[in-house]
């Protein structure tokens, strides 16, 4: 199952053909559903079911919007053949639309907004958007620790991944004029998620909840539509990834051990198991943005991105709360789990195992060495963050000098 859904993964990441992404999206609910539901928690059919049809939901949405750009993308031929496309390129250049296409650009009635709102909705529940979260944490909580890390890490990122190869492209011009919306909807994310971390009890639910405030950064950062914010969102969905990877697999070793998540029943770890403190450490500041690690860079780009579009410059300041209230529930859990006189119930836990370095130490070096020296990931990404700045900035003049004439 797990190597059914690295399969659809990375098919996902990979097509250039709407339909094939279709089916490799849906692909990756089976396997999901079946790891939870036969592998989780105490409430494991229940996570497993509701992180099913959410996500079935969404993908409803995605496919509507997929036929009716399929339709719209019609082209006659000399012969009087007509041709339809699902290639993603294709899609891109609207001079490939038809006038009389359903979401034709050119179609003065076009249902083009309508589809926007619903392939972004699609895509939304997946990252998990506010109000669209709720799905996460009772998945992460019920879940395997494997498989908790490969849902914080990869399969959140789809969302954002599917919005910026698909919705952005496709339609540009609603990107230009919504790009407020998605910049209040990362705020949201932002400062609600971290307000529901600090209240949890369950280390895994904290987790988690901190998973929906780091996602709002991605989608802050994608909101600026300048290259800035758009690397800077690229970068965190990577950084995201290492760090959050890194903090589910610090709870499943605690829970291996200790069979309990309750934050209140620990205390004094560090002087039990000092090189897992570490550890925890290193991933705790990280995930607040410590300079000199990887989440810095990336939420700094984020925020500077945002600042730097006068549309989405008041909800990046407010935003800014959450790097305080991100500090305030990692630095509590640190001092509650691991600090203080150590509970006399845990006095037999032992430190890190081999396979536990083996997880722990290659996510570390990434996290530190992206934190020192982010230039060759962000190298990677400028030139397409720059094309798509582009690509909807002339779309934007162009629909807009249209509708004035």
């Amino acid at each position: 199952m797990f190597l059914l859904l690295n399969t659809g993964m990375m098919g996902v990441f990979v097509a250039l053909d709407f339909f094939l992404f279709y089916i490799f999206w849906e692909l990756m609910l089976l396997p999901m559903y079946f790891l939870i539901g036969i592998w989780g928690g105490p409430r494991r059919e229940y996570a497993a079911i509701k992180f099913f049809l959410y996500t079935l939901l969404g993908s409803i949405f995605i496919l509507l919007v997929m036929i009716g750009l399929y339709f719209s993308s019609m082209e006659t031929l000399a012969d009087g053949t007509r041709v339809f496309t699902f290639n993603l390129l294709e899609l891109m250049n609207h001079a490939n639309y038809t006038e009389t296409g359903i979401l034709s650009p050119l179609n003065p009635n076009n249902l083009r907004f309508i589809a926007y709102i619903g392939l972004f909705i699609g895509f939304a529940i997946k990252i998990p958007m506010f109000p669209f979260h709720t799905w996460l944490p009772d998945a992460h909580v019920e879940a395997p620790t494997a498989i908790s890390v490969i849902l914080a890490g990869v399969l959140l990122k789809m969302g954002t991944y599917g919005i910026l190869r698909i919705s952005y492209p496709v339609f540009p011009e609603l990107t230009y004029q919504l790009s407020w919306y998605i910049a209040l909807f990362g705020m949201i994310n932002i400062i609600y998620g971290a307000l529901a971390a600090m209240a949890q009890k369950d280390f895994k639910k904290l987790i988690a909840y901190s998973s929906v405030s780091h996602m709002g950064f991605v989608m802050l950062g994608m909101s600026a539509l300048n290259t800035m914010g758009i690397s800077g969102a690229i970068l965190q969905m990577f950084n995201h990834g290492t760090i959050t990877a890194m903090l589910f697999l610090i709870v499943g070793v605690i829970y291996d051990r200790a069979h309990t998540r309750d934050l209140d029943s620990f205390g004094g770890l560090g002087k039990q198991m000092p090189i897992y403190t570490g550890f925890v450490t290193i991933a705790f500041f990280a995930a607040i943005g410590l300079p000199g690690l990887s989440g810095f860079i990336s939420e700094a780009l984020v925020f500077l991105g945002g600042f730097g579009n006068g549309t989405t410059r008041i909800l990046t300041v407010i935003s800014t709360l959450g790097i305080l209230l991100g500090a305030a529930y990692m630095l509590w859990t640190l001092q509650r789990v691991y600090l203080g006189s150590l509970n006399e119930k845990w006095k037999d836990l032992t430190d890190l195992t081999t396979r536990e370095y083996f997880m722990l130490v290659p996510l570390t070096i990434i996290v530190i060495y992206l934190g020192v020296n982010p230039s060759p990931m962000l190298n990677l990404m400028n030139a397409s963050a720059n094309a798509m700045v582009k690509f909807i900035s002339d779309a934007q003049g162009i629909y807009s000098s249209l509708n004035a004439f």
